[in-house]
C-alpha cells in the first residue's frame, strides 16, 4: 500500500458502496487500484497523463472519475457513506456551519469547449454541469467557490461550486437544500441540523425567514448596516437579531472542513475545465473525509 491509497479500514467502508461488476466479463476492474490513482491524483494534483504505472492506465483512471463525476455515482457514493456514520451516530448535528472558499483555477481550467457536455453512453448532460463551468474573475484572477456546509465533526455535509466573485448569502439556501442524509431503515432523509451557524456574509432577511420556516435556530450576527437600518425604522423593522456568542465560537469547525477539504491540491487549485468534473473532485475528497473518521 502506498502513501495516500486507501487503507483496509477505509476500503471496507467503501467498497459495499462501488458498483457492482455485472455481464460477462464485468464491467468495472481493480476499483481499489483506480480509486488509489484517482485520489494521488487529488492528494497531490499532477497531471493524468503522469500518474504512476502502479495505478494502471492514466486514461483508464481519468474516464472512471470523469464518468462517475458525470452520472452522480460520486454523489451516491458519499451520500451511503455519510448515512453510515449517521446510523453509527457519528455525525453532530448539534451545530452545522456555512462558509466559503475561493480555489484559485489553473490555465489548465479555461478554455472548456463551448457544446453542452454529455454523459458518455447516455444522451443525458451531466447533473452539475454549469453553461459557465463556474469560473469567474474576480481580483485573483480566474477562480471558483466552493460554497460549504461542514458538521461539527469537521466533515462536509454538502455543498454548491459557484463562479469566484458570486456572494455568499444568495447561496445559503441552495447548500443546505443539499443536505440530505439517507436513513437505511427506511424514511425521509435527515435534511435539518439542530442548529446553523455562519457568519456576516449570511445574514439577510431572506435566509433568516427561510430559517424561521424551517424551524432552524441559527447564529448568524448582524451586519451594522442592517442593524443601523432596523433601528431607523422604530417599530416597523422588527426585534433585534438573537446571537449567542459560546455558540458561534464553534463556526470555526466549518473553517477547519475547508482547511481539511483544501489539503488536495487537486481542490485548492482548480485544474478540472468542466464544473461537473471539478464538482466530482471535491466530491472524493469529501468521501476520503467521512472514509478516515
Amino acid at each position: 500500500m502506498g502513501r495516500g491509497d486507501l487503507s483496509d479500514r477505509e476500503w471496507a467502508r467503501l467498497e459495499s458502496h462501488l458498483p457492482k461488476n455485472v455481464g460477462r466479463g464485468g464491467r468495472w476492474k481493480s476499483h481499489r487500484r483506480v480509486i488509489n490513482g484517482i485520489l494521488f491524483r487529488q492528494r497531490t494534483g499532477v497531471p493524468w497523463r503522469d500518474l504512476p504505472a502502479r495505478f494502471g492506465k492514466w486514461k483508464t483512471v481519468h474516464d472512471r472519475h470523469r464518468r462517475w463525476s458525470a452520472d452522480g455515482t460520486w454523489e451516491r457514493i458519499l451520500r451511503a457513506v455519510q448515512a453510515d456514520a449517521d446510523t453509527e451516530g457519528r455525525i453532530d448535528w448539534s451545530m452545522v456551519s456555512v462558509d466559503s472558499t475561493s480555489c484559485r483555477a489553473h490555465q489548465h481550467a479555461a478554455g472548456a469547449r463551448t457544446d453542452t457536455p454529455r454523459i458518455p453512453g447516455r444522451r443525458s448532460q451531466p447533473a452539475q454541469h454549469r453553461s459557465d463551468e463556474a469560473l469567474g474573475r474576480s481580483r485573483g484572477g480566474l477562480t471558483s467557490k466552493i460554497h460549504l456546509a461542514g458538521e461539527g465533526g469537521r466533515r462536509p455535509l454538502a455543498f454548491v461550486i459557484t463562479p469566484g466573485q458570486w456572494g455568499d448569502a444568495p447561496q445559503l439556501i441552495p447548500v443546505l437544500e443539499r443536505i440530505r442524509v439517507p436513513r437505511p431503515a427506511g424514511g425521509h432523509p435527515r435534511t435539518r441540523p439542530d442548529h446553523l451557524g455562519g457568519d456576516k456574509a449570511y445574514s439577510s432577511r431572506r435566509n433568516r425567514r427561510y430559517l424561521r420556516r424551517r424551524q432552524i435556530k441559527h447564529t448568524i450576527p448582524e451586519r451594522k448596516d442592517q442593524r443601523a437600518n432596523r433601528q431607523r425604522r422604530g417599530s416597523a423593522g422588527g426585534r433585534p437579531t438573537g446571537f449567542d456568542k459560546a455558540i458561534y465560537k464553534r463556526r470555526n469547525e466549518v473553517e477547519r472542513t475547508i482547511n481539511a477539504l483544501k489539503g488536495f491540491r487537486a481542490v485548492a487549485t482548480r485544474f478540472d475545465k468542466r464544473a461537473y468534473t471539478f464538482h466530482g473532485t471535491v466530491t472524493v475528497a469529501a468521501i476520503r473525509l467521512w472514509l478516515r473518521w
